[in-house]
Order: structure tokens, then C-alpha cells, then sequence
């Protein structure tokens, strides 16, 4: 046993060696020079208030950008993130934007379902679909558009910084994401290249969505951001990381729903992509490192060097790429959590959304365990 845990360490120490390589790596590559902007649309599928939406939203539309449209998707009428929404847009009248009610969705997925809505009604062939707990730059629109100057380019995912809320459970959220999961992204990138989109933002063509099969290939998949990216790679279109760096605001997280949160990362990970599900035992080394000097308590050095090692890594992968503050002290906990959540993913097949609960099914495709009714759609623009 102690053979196999010191294999798995030494693993673990090459793999954090590893993303700090392909953190420098990815910093090395300098974001294009725009030219001519290409028209953007922005879909914004929204459900409920989040935590400091209306800032989040605003950010939107004050891009620095000479041709951009925003769409908004509530389910009803009556969310309280449409009253938001009519807000910013008497404010903004100057910015073409649109607001459509979508009904109860017809697909398992009821993001992707607000996403085909908004698509059919864009104006442009370049759409960034953004979630409602991001907040930007004015200059993301100019840097995504300058990098879809390549036309070879069909997909590109923005790495995310997350913000904590008030909570202690956001707090320790953020630690992972800022941490661990981006460090997967790059190591991911440099050795296999990105043939996935994941996160918050993506950026996308609607030629290349069209010729994946659209929205509608997309309805049954939870990680529908994932599927997206592998279907366009395989289609032959160039999928990247994006140089541009978003902010994705956490909100003030309880442990219930910090729980729901994981389990569902991790039993939908562990569906789409298997292997590398496995491989995230390696993204934990102090978990491994402590279970070392459990079995030999002469052995503490080897904790005391995973540290040293692990603080680098984070280090440069949270702090150089993606700028963000860590709570050093909660890096160990966060790997503890990180391990005891990657066991739970091997058990039990059902996810909590948004308060709806799903079914997972083997290929990564879900079946909502509650029946939708009919959906009906109307549209409110300026």
C-alpha cells in the first residue's frame, strides 16, 4: 500500500511540475492585434437573482466595442431577472438588446434550450454565450473578437477567476477553481491541445454550431459547454483557450448547496470524460502526501516538500494566469474536500440544477426526473 501511494505522490508532484509549465506556457502566447471588429452577439440565458446580477449585467453592456447586440432568456415573465434586465436596458437604450420569454423548456437542458431561442433571433454569426454569474472587462469583446480573426477558429473558451461570496463554502469554491481546475485546463491544453470548451463564457460561430448539429445535438448533455467544444474539434474546427480572463461570482453558497454543486461536477465529469475523471486524483497531492505519513510518520518531510510544491503551483497557475487572491490557508482543506467529493462521484447517477433534479445517464445525457410542460415563447425587443 505505501509502494502505491508514494507512485500516486510522485504522480501527483510531476503533475503540479507539470501545470506550472503549461501555465508559462500559456502566458507565453500573446493575444492578436485587432483589425476589423466582426459583429458579436451576446446570449444571456438568466433564471432568478443572483448575487449582484445587476452589476454583473451592467458590465455587458458597457463594452468598448463599435457593433454588439445582448440577449436575455428568462423562463417567465415574472423572474425577478427580467425587471433587471428592462432596467439596464432603459438605461442603455443606445445598445441594441433583446428580451425573450422562452416558456418551460423543451429539452432536458434548459439552458441550451434559452440558448437555440436567443440564437434564432441574433443578428450575428459571432455569439458569446456568457452565464449570469460573470462579470467582464470593457475590453473582452475587442479581444475575443481580434482572436476570431483567425478563421480557422470555430470555438474558444474563456478561463474564469472566481470570486468568493460572504460564505465560507464560496470561499473554499473558489480556492478549488482558482487552484485546481484551471491547472487541469492548461495541462490538458499542452498536451493534448483543446479539443473542449468549458467554463462560463464560450465563444463560438454559428456556421460551426449549425454544422455540429446545432443546439438540438446539445439538449440532453448536463456539460453541455464540454460536448460543445469535442463536437466542434472532431468537426475539424479550431478550438483555443481564450487569452481573455472573466470573473465568475460564486454568491453566497451554503454547504447544501455547495455539495449539489460538486457532486454535480463530478458525476457529470466522471460521464464525459472518464479518464481524465480518474486522472483528478493526481490534482490532490497533499490528501496523498498525509495518507503517506499516516502509514510512516517518518516520512513528514515528503508532506512538508508537497507543500512547498503545491503552494508554487497554485501560485503561478491562480496568480499569474488568472490574477486571483487565494486563501492559503484553505488550500489543504479545499484538496481534503476536492478528495472526499471525487469518492462520492463514483456513486449515485442524480444531479441537482437550479433546484431541479436530473438523471444522469451513461454517456453524460440527462433526463429531468420531473416532466416539463408545454413551452411557449414570446419576445419583448426595443
Amino acid at each position: 500500500m505505501t509502494v502505491v501511494l508514494l507512485a500516486l505522490l510522485a504522480c501527483a508532484l510531476g503533475y503540479s511540475v507539470l501545470s506550472i509549465v503549461a501555465a508559462l506556457r500559456y502566458l507565453s502566447v500573446s493575444p492578436p492585434v485587432p483589425r476589423v471588429p466582426p459583429p458579436i452577439s451576446i446570449l444571456k440565458p438568466l433564471s432568478g437573482l443572483d448575487l449582484e446580477l445587476e452589476s454583473n449585467l451592467r458590465t455587458f453592456f458597457e463594452q468598448d466595442y463599435p457593433n454588439f447586440e445582448i440577449l436575455f432568456a428568462v423562463r417567465s415573465a415574472d423572474d425577478p431577472a427580467a425587471a433587471v434586465v428592462q432596467r439596464l436596458r432603459l438605461e442603455y437604450a443606445d445598445i441594441p438588446s433583446h428580451l425573450l420569454v422562452t416558456g418551460q423548456p423543451r429539452y432536458s437542458n434548459a439552458k441550451v434550450y434559452s440558448l437555440e431561442l436567443m440564437l434564432e433571433t441574433a443578428a450575428n454569426d459571432l455569439v458569446v454565450m456568457s452565464d449570469s454569474d460573470t462579470r467582464v472587462g470593457p475590453d473582452m469583446l475587442r479581444t475575443l473578437g481580434a482572436e476570431f480573426q483567425d478563421s480557422r477558429l470555430g470555438v474558444s473558451t474563456c478561463p474564469y477567476r472566481a470570486v468568493p461570496g460572504p460564505s465560507f463554502w464560496s470561499r473554499l469554491e473558489a480556492t478549488g477553481l482558482n487552484a485546481n481546475f484551471m491547472a487541469g485546463i492548461l495541462v490538458a491544453r499542452m498536451i493534448e491541445g483543446m479539443r473542449f470548451a468549458v467554463g462560463p463564457t464560450i465563444v463560438a460561430r454559428r456556421s460551426v454550431l449549425q454544422s455540429i448539429g446545432g443546439f438540438s445535438r446539445l439538449k440532453d448533455y448536463l456539460a453541455e459547454d464540454f460536448v460543445m467544444g469535442k463536437f466542434a474539434a472532431r468537426a475539424g474546427y479550431g478550438v483555443m483557450l481564450s487569452s481573455y480572463v472573466i470573473e465568475h461570482h460564486i454568491g453566497g453558497s451554503d454547504l447544501t448547496h455547495n455539495a449539489e454543486q460538486r457532486l454535480r461536477w463530478a458525476r457529470s465529469t466522471r460521464r464525459s470524460r472518464p479518464l481524465g475523471y480518474l486522472g483528478q486524483l493526481l490534482t490532490m497531492p497533499l490528501p496523498l502526501a498525509l495518507l503517506v505519513c499516516l502509514a510512516h510518520r517518518a516520512w513528514w518531510p515528503v508532506l512538508l516538500l508537497t507543500l512547498v510544491v503545491r503552494i508554487l503551483a497554485a501560485s503561478v497557475v491562480a496568480g499569474k494566469v488568472l490574477r486571483a487572491r487565494l486563501d492559503w490557508v484553505l488550500l489543504p482543506l479545499e484538496d481534503l474536500a476536492a478528495l472526499c467529493f471525487w469518492v462520492a462521484g463514483f456513486f449515485g447517477n442524480t444531479v441537482v440544477w437550479r433546484g431541479h433534479r436530473y438523471r444522469l445517464q451513461a454517456d453524460g445525457r440527462c433526463e429531468p426526473l420531473t416532466p416539463t410542460e408545454p413551452a411557449t415563447t414570446e419576445f419583448a425587443t426595443n
